[in-house]
């Protein structure tokens, strides 16, 4: 019997959690499957462990593993490879795949694209905008934010756009921050390229709060988990029909 297992991130916020699992009751009602289960890498239960025996013990002989991250990093590459090998072991009959992240897609930036337009129209062409990615260490991270900054770029006409960090990665998102305001003619939008809120982007309002005082034009953006593209994509992967044009950026 076919099983999803559905890995998010996992957060200390309340509303972080409550986000990834009412995005992911949405996804499952649209996926036809019979055992789908959500499960997180750290931080929030139920953990991949459990929500993997949880499939087993619905029945599951073939469980398709969805990853809720929008890159692949050191979580995608290690980490859930490394929490899924023990797991393998224990159930050797069954089959385990595991879909992609979900990479720089073109869908993916239009939804940004529209997300900025609807939230900061009528925007300027002076105005500036900050990508706020979460960081990593992993040099194909940064170099996916490249061709984030240059498709937003070219979807609305803004040549000030910029990318900065949470952790791991530099520019540091304070750093980033302090030199838009620094530069910036016209209104700075921030986008957090984060699926949900949590602690992070918790950190993000606080500091653009801390910007605003100082008189500087400045408007944040949701988390992407909130765009109808990105339930989009993981009903596909659920259901295995990945477009086959997805990785292209433009």
């Amino acid at each position: 019997m076919k099983a999803i297992l559905y890995i998010g991130h996992g957060t200390r916020s309340k509303q972080g959690a409550a986000e990834a699992n009412l995005f992911t009751e949405s996804v499952i009602k649209k996926v036809k499957h019979p055992i789908q289960q959500l499960s997180f890498l750290e931080l929030t239960e139920p953990t991949i462990e459990q929500g993997f025996d949880s499939c087993v013990q619905e029945g599951a002989t073939d469980i398709t593993i969805v990853p809720l991250f929008l890159l692949a990093a050191g979580h995608i590459k290690q980490d859930i490879p490394d929490a899924l090998a023990p797991l393998i072991e224990k159930y050797p009959n069954i089959s385990v795949t595991m879909a992609d992240p979900f990479g720089v897609q073109g869908r993916i930036l239009d939804a940004i694209a529209e997300l900025v337009t609807i939230e900061a129209e009528p925007f300027s062409l002076n105005d500036s905008i900050l990508i706020v990615g979460r960081g990593s260490s992993d040099p194909s991270i940064q170099e996916s934010f490249h061709s984030i900054a240059q498709g937003i770029s070219q979807r609305l006409g803004i040549k000030e756009v910029h990318v900065c960090y949470l952790a791991a990665a530099s520019p540091s998102f304070q750093e980033g921050l302090d030199s838009i305001c620094e530069k910036a003619s016209g209104r700075i939008i921030v986008i957090p390229y984060l699926l949900f809120a949590g602690l992070l982007l918790s950190e993000v309002k606080k500091e653009v709060k801390k910007k605003k005082k100082q008189v500087h034009s400045i408007l944040l953006t949701g988390a992407l988990g909130s765009h109808q593209v990105i339930q989009d994509i993981v009903i596909e992967k659920a259901n295995g029909k990945e477009n086959a044009s997805a990785a292209a950026s433009h």
